[in-house]
C-alpha cells in the first residue's frame, strides 16, 4: 500500500459549529506527519438529502439516485481512513453526520477510523455511540480517541485546545496510521 490517505471528516452542518476549527487544527497537527496524507471532507459541502435514495446503500452497487450521493460516494471511496470529527448533540451522535454515513455503505468497508470529539463531557458518548455504528459498516475504529471539552478546549474566541492535545492527538494518529494498511488489505 502506498502512503494512506486520510480523511478528516467534519460531523456537524450547523450554522456556527465548532467543528470546522477543530478539523483545521487536526488539519495543521497532522501536516508534519510521515504516515499518511491528511485532507478535511467537510459533508456540509455535499448537502446530502435525508436518506433520499430509494434502494438500500449496501445493494445499490455505488449507483446512487442523487448526484450529491454520488459525490460524496467518489470522496469517501478515494480515502483509506478517516478522523471523525463529531460532535455530541443530546448525548448523542448528530443527525447530519449520522446520514453522511447511512446514505453510503460498500465505500466505508475495511477502513479504518479515530475518533476526535468535542462536548460538554468531551463528546465521549457520541464516540461510543459512533463505536457500535461505524463497526456495522466494517469500519475498524482504534482504540484510542481525543475527547475535547467545551469548558476548557474552547473559549470566547473558539477553540483554544489545551498544550497536551496536541500530543494527545499525536497518538490517535499513530494508531490510525497503524492499523489503515493492516485494514486495506481486507479489501485486496
Amino acid at each position: 500500500m502506498s502512503i494512506p490517505s486520510i480523511a478528516i471528516v467534519v460531523g456537524s452542518t450547523r450554522p456556527g459549529r465548532q467543528g470546522a476549527a477543530v478539523a483545521e487544527w487536526v488539519a495543521k497537527q497532522a501536516a508534519g506527519r510521515d504516515g499518511a496524507t491528511y485532507d478535511i471532507l467537510d459533508i456540509a459541502d455535499f448537502a446530502l438529502e435525508l436518506l433520499d435514495d430509494p434502494v438500500v446503500p449496501g445493494a445499490a452497487n455505488r449507483q446512487y439516485a442523487s448526484e450529491e450521493t454520488r459525490a460524496w460516494s467518489r470522496a469517501v471511496d478515494s480515502y483509506d481512513a478517516f478522523v471523525w470529527v463529531t460532535p455530541e448533540y443530546n448525548h448523542g451522535v448528530p443527525a447530519a453526520m449520522k446520514n453522511a454515513l447511512d446514505v453510503l455503505f460498500p465505500e466505508w468497508n475495511d477502513k479504518a477510523v479515530a475518533f476526535v470529539s468535542y462536548g460538554a463531557d468531551g463528546g465521549v458518548r457520541a464516540v461510543e455511540h459512533w463505536r457500535t455504528v461505524t463497526a456495522n459498516v466494517r469500519l475498524h475504529a482504534v482504540r484510542g480517541q481525543l475527547a475535547l471539552s467545551l469548558f476548557t478546549d474552547f473559549d470566547a474566541t473558539g477553540f483554544a485546545p489545551g498544550e497536551r492535545r496536541a500530543d494527545e492527538l499525536a497518538g490517535v494518529l499513530d494508531q490510525l496510521e497503524a492499523l489503515t494498511p493492516l485494514v486495506a488489505r481486507l479489501r485486496d
